[in-house]
């Protein structure tokens, strides 16, 4: 079979691998056999590569060295090349984060390939699915010219164990003095609430311009608590100062794809619905019956959110 190479994106300061990298370790077996790329800071594979392992992975290529952590992408894109023309994989999959698109563009050009960027689904010929035009247009591509690279949209596929031999294989790191021309200066660390990440979450609940305000979107954190739910907040919200722009659902904010997705308050203009349609279960609550949201929910409820919500909030907390 042939062999995939799968970049590992890892939480920062040892905190293991990131849910996305699950999903392509997943997404990549329908095209060949994964493996692994662990390029980071000396030190950093050995408290990942069991989780890689159990996913799918037969062999976890390491690249270690200190040069990782002090430069931005340029060097991870280097690393990866260089592996790409060593080992002449099937394909190439990343993660789709920001860092991961970049990573995937650089290695694009370093290898001559084609990438499709977002992909939703791979199929077993090579064929990607994406998503285009807010939601509205499904795209099926192939990649025609050298190694297919995909970034994998988050959430877009269930992580599924499947025991691989994870055999550790070390990778030499060279990197040119071109890719350590954006050196990193400082790290700071993000202060995270006990709240799942947005991307992440398997359920997420967001509010919208019907909140009407940023104190009254403590009726929305107490219904995402009850549940053990993610935070978002459409786009209106998020301009109106109601919510972080941290925090955005939609075409220009993050995308999700939880298997319940609540949206609160929320019209859903098409822009919010690109960012959250392909979640699993949609309920809706918005006192507008005519709201273009309630074309997508699976369920919906009409009523005022202030008397909806405190309600579901305190049945849920009830019956835990």
């Amino acid at each position: 079979m042939a062999e995939v190479l799968v970049l590992a994106e890892l939480n920062p300061a040892g905190g293991g691998v990131r849910k996305t990298t699950l999903e392509a370790l997943t997404a990549a077996r329908a095209i060949g056999e994964p493996s692994a790329v662990v390029i980071a800071a000396p030190g950093t594979a050995a408290g990942v590569k069991d989780a890689l392992a159990e996913y799918g992975a037969a062999t976890v290529y390491v690249a270690e060295a200190p040069e990782i952590d002090e430069f931005l992408v340029a060097p991870k894109a280097e690393v990866l090349a260089q592996l790409v023309q060593e080992k002449s994989p099937a394909a190439v999959v990343i993660p789709s984060s920001p860092e991961g698109k970049e990573v995937a563009a650089r290695l694009a050009i370093k290898i001559g390939s084609g990438f499709l960027t977002d992909v939703t689904e791979i199929a077993a010929d090579g064929t990607a699915t994406q998503v285009a035009f807010a939601g509205q247009v499904i795209v099926h591509s192939k990649v025609t010219a050298g190694t297919p690279i995909y970034t994998l949209r988050g959430n877009s596929v269930t992580p599924e164990p499947a025991a691989g031999a994870g055999a550790e294989q070390a990778v030499s790191v060279s990197v040119s003095d071109a890719a350590k021309l954006a050196k990193v200066t400082d790290r700071v660390v993000e202060q995270k609430s006990s709240r799942p990440e947005l991307t992440e979450a398997s359920i997420v609940v967001s509010g919208g311009r019907g909140v009407a305000s940023a104190e009254n979107f403590s009726i929305i954190e107490g219904l995402a608590d009850s549940l053990g739910a993610a935070v978002g907040a459409s786009r209106a919200a998020v301009d109106s100062g109601f919510y972080p722009h941290s925090f955005q659902v939609g075409q220009t904010g993050k995308t999700v794809s939880p298997q319940l997705y609540v949206a609160v308050g929320i019209s859903g203009a098409i822009q919010h619905r690109a960012g959250m349609q392909t979640s699993k279960t949609i309920v809706a609550i918005n006192k507008d019956p005519e709201a273009p949201i309630f074309e997508l929910a699976d369920f919906g409820v009409i009523g005022d959110l202030n008397t909806v919500v405190p309600q579901a909030t305190e049945q849920i907390t009830a019956r835990k």
